[in-house]
């Protein structure tokens, strides 16, 4: 196998994969693109809570130890 045949498999590969975020892949009229957003967005919002939350606790312990400034 050459260098051309892997980087064209690797191609292949990537096209495929990006072809599956168009629109044209719909799964109950819902785009793949569309569930990824979203469900990123949620990830995102619950690790934010999830470190605020962290961060609260922290902040929290600091002021009773006295070392908060």
């Amino acid at each position: 196998m050459t260098l051309d045949g892997f980087f064209r498999g690797i191609g292949s590969f990537m096209q495929w994969t990006f072809n599956l975020l168009q629109n044209d892949f719909t799964f109950f009229d819902f785009s793949l693109t569309f569930i990824m957003n979203y469900g990123l967005l949620c990830v995102g919002f619950i690790g934010l809570f999830y470190w605020l939350n962290i961060q609260k606790k922290l902040s929290a312990k600091a002021e009773a130890e006295g070392t908060l400034k």
